[in-house]
C-alpha cells in the first residue's frame, strides 16, 4: 500500500523558516564577478530541499533556492557596488530551469504553496525594481530548456538570450500539465512586459512542449536566438554593452551585509530596532520599529562607513525579516499592529540624508530595499492596523507604515505628550507601491487638492485633529474612547472570514493598475483559488497526479 503523502506545512520540529543566509552558506547558486559582470549560475542540488519528501531535479526550485537567490541579489546590490550588469543561467547542460518543484508543490499544504509563490514573485519583481532604479540590467542566458517558473525567472531579467541548439524551448506548460496557473507572473509579463500577441500567447500557454528557435523570437518569448558555438561569447558581449550604460560606480567599495542580531522566543522577535510581540489568544502581533536612539551621520563618508548599521539600513533590513518571518511560520496571527516609538525629529533628519544624498550609489540601495520592504508588507495577506499613540515617530520614512495600513488610529490627546504625525519629502515618491506613484497620492486617487494641501503641510508636526483634516488617519480618539476603539476595532476585525478579509484588503490596497498590482491583485487570486479546486489538488487532480502515470479526471463545469 502507497504511503499518504505529507503535507508540507508549519508547524514541523525546528521548522521555522530562515530568510537569512549567505553565499558561503549557498546550496543551490554560483555567485561570481568579472569586473562589471557578476553571474548568477543555477545548479540545483536535488537533495537540498528546504523540506523532506521531494528531490530538486533538473533545477527546479522551492522556497529555499529563492531564499538564496534573494540573498545573491542584496549582495550585488550593497557589497559590488562596481557591478553593473547580471547575467543568469545554468550550469546544467541543456537545462536552465524547469520551475518550481511539482512535487514539492503536490505535497504543500495551500499555505505553503501560496506564501511560496508571493515570496517569488516578490524576487522577480525586486530584479525588475533593480533595474527600474538602481542601474543593475539583468540578462537570462537561457542555455538550455526553461520551463513554468524558469521562464518566469527569465522575464523578470531585461533581455532573454536563448541558445539555438535546435532543442531548447521555453515554455509555460503549467495549464497543460498542472491545472493551475504560472505562479510567479508569467501571464501578466507575457502581456504587459514583454507584449507577446494574446492568441499567440493563448497558444503558448496551453501547449506542453513549448517553442524553439526563431519562432520564440519571432512571438517576442526571447529577444535574440545564439547559436551553441558562439553563445557563451555573445552574452559576455551584450553584458558589457548593458553595463556601459549604467550609472552605478566603477571604483566604490562595497558595503558588507552582517548577518542580523536577532532573539527568538516563542512569543517574541527581537532586533536592535524592530521588535515583534504575539498574542496568539487573540491572534495577533505587534511590530514596534524605533528611530534612531543616537545621532546618524550626514555626510557621505560617513553614512558609507556606518555601512550595515546605518540606522535606515539597518532597520529596513529587519523589518523585512520580520515581515517574512511573521508570513511564513506565523499562520494564524491575522492582524498585525504597527507602532512606532522615538523622536520623530530623528527620523526627519535620517530622511534629510537620505533626500539629500540620494544620488550616491549606497543610499540609492538603501532607498530600494526600503521600498521593496514596504511594499512587501502591503502584499501580505495580513490585518495591518497602524495605532498612533504616545510616543510614536511616525513621521517621513516611518509613516510609511501607517500609510500602507488597512487603518490608522490615532490617539487625540490634550496633554503635552499627545503624538503628532510628519510628512516629509520621502512620502512622494520615494517608496512608490505595487499600485502607483507614491502612498499619499493613492490615498487620495491622485486628487490635485488634498495631495497638495499635504505638501504644504509638510515637515511640520500634525495633531490628531490636523491629521484627521488631511485624510492622514482612520479615527482619532480621544484619551476616554481610545482603549474602548480600539478592542472593539480588534476584536471585530478577529471576528471576520480571513479569508474574506484577504481578498477584500487586497482589492482595496491595490487601486492602481501596474504589471506588479495585477500580478498580486489578480492573479495571486485567481492562483489562490486555483490552488483550492478539485481540478488540481483533488485526490485526481492535475498536480496531485503528476508524474504518477495517470490521468487527471476534472470536473467540466465551468465556474
Amino acid at each position: 500500500m502507497r504511503a499518504a503523502p505529507v503535507s508540507v506545512d508549519l508547524p514541523l520540529a525546528d521548522a521555522r523558516v530562515d530568510y537569512q543566509t549567505a553565499p558561503a552558506r549557498y546550496r543551490h547558486w554560483l555567485l561570481s564577478f568579472d569586473g562589471p559582470i557578476a553571474t548568477l549560475a543555477m545548479n540545483v542540488a536535488e537533495d537540498g530541499g528546504i523540506r523532506p519528501g521531494y528531490k530538486l531535479k533538473l533545477n527546479s526550485y522551492d522556497l529555499g533556492v529563492d531564499i538564496e537567490l534573494h540573498d545573491a541579489l542584496n549582495r550585488i546590490r550593497f557589497e559590488h557596488p562596481e557591478t553593473r550588469a547580471v547575467v543568469l543561467t545554468s550550469l546544467r547542460e541543456r537545462i536552465f530551469c524547469s520551475g518550481a518543484n511539482i512535487f514539492m508543490l503536490g505535497i504543500s499544504s495551500h499555505a505553503w504553496k501560496v506564501n511560496f509563490c508571493k515570496f517569488t514573485n516578490e524576487t522577480r519583481n525586486g530584479i525588475e525594481d533593480s533595474s527600474r532604479h538602481s542601474g543593475l540590467k539583468f540578462v537570462a542566458a537561457v542555455n538550455g530548456n526553461c520551463a513554468g517558473g524558469g521562464y518566469e525567472l527569465a522575464m523578470a531579467c531585461d533581455e532573454i538570450w536563448l541558445v539555438d541548439d535546435r532543442s531548447s524551448a521555453v515554455s509555460l506548460p503549467e495549464v497543460p500539465l498542472l491545472g493551475v496557473l504560472p505562479g510567479t507572473g508569467g501571464l501578466t509579463r507575457l502581456t504587459d512586459k514583454r507584449k507577446v500577441r494574446r492568441d499567440l500567447a493563448d497558444v503558448f500557454c496551453t501547449t506542453t512542449e513549448g517553442v524553439r528557435g526563431e519562432r520564440a523570437k519571432q512571438w517576442r518569448l526571447v529577444d535574440e536566438i545564439v547559436p551553441t558555438a558562439v553563445f557563451q561569447d555573445r552574452i559576455r558581449q551584450r553584458a558589457r554593452e548593458l553595463a556601459a550604460t549604467s550609472d552605478r560606480p566603477t571604483d566604490a567599495r562595497g558595503v558588507a551585509l552582517t548577518p542580523l542580531a536577532r532573539t527568538f522566543a516563542k512569543d517574541r522577535l527581537e532586533y536592535e530596532h524592530v521588535t515583534v510581540e504575539i498574542d496568539r489568544a487573540a491572534r495577533r502581533a505587534t511590530l514596534t520599529v524605533l528611530a534612531p536612539r543616537s545621532p546618524q551621520p550626514v555626510a557621505i563618508d560617513a553614512i558609507v562607513a556606518a555601512g550595515a548599521a546605518w540606522w535606515p539600513l539597518a532597520m529596513g533590513r529587519e523589518l523585512d525579516d520580520a515581515i517574512l518571518s511573521l508570513r511564513t511560520n506565523e499562520l494564524e496571527i491575522g492582524t498585525w499592529l504597527l507602532r512606532t516609538q522615538g523622536d520623530p525629529q530623528a527620523v526627519l533628519d535620517v530622511d534629510r540624508a537620505l533626500c539629500e544624498q540620494r544620488n550616491h550609489w549606497f543610499v540609492r540601495e538603501t532607498i530600494g530595499l526600503l521600498r521593496r520592504a514596504l511594499a512587501r508588507l502591503e502584499v501580505s495577506s495580513r490585518t495591518l492596523f497602524a495605532l498612533i499613540d504616545r510616543g510614536s515617530c511616525f513621521a517621513g520614512t516611518l509613516l510609511e507604515l501607517a500609510l500602507a495600513a488597512d487603518r490608522t488610529y490615532m490617539r487625540a490627546s490634550t496633554d503635552r505628550a499627545a503624538p503628532c504625525v510628519a510628512v516629509g519629502a520621502v512620502n512622494f515618491g520615494f517608496y512608490p507601491p505595487v499600485a502607483g506613484p507614491s502612498r499619499l497620492e493613492n490615498r487620495h486617487y491622485g486628487a490635485p487638492e488634498p495631495v497638495a494641501a499635504l505638501r504644504a503641510a509638510a515637515g511640520t508636526p500634525l495633531d490628531a485633529a490636523q491629521a484627521l483634516a488631511l485624510g492622514l488617519v482612520t479615527s482619532a480618539p480621544d484619551d476616554i474612547d481610545w482603549p474602548d476603539e480600539i478592542r472593539i476595532a480588534l476584536e471585530e476585525r478577529a471576528s471576520l472570514s480571513p479569508d474574506a478579509l484577504t481578498g477584500m484588503e487586497a482589492n482595496l490596497r491595490f487601486g492602481g493598475e501596474t504589471m506588479e498590482s495585477r500580478i498580486f491583485g489578480r492573479l495571486s487570486a485567481w492562483q489562490n483559488w486555483i490552488f483550492n479546486r478539485p481540478n488540481a489538488v483533488g485526490d485526481k487532480g492535475a498536480l496531485k497526479l503528476y508524474g504518477k502515470g495517470e490521468k487527471p479526471q476534472f470536473d467540466w463545469r465551468r465556474v
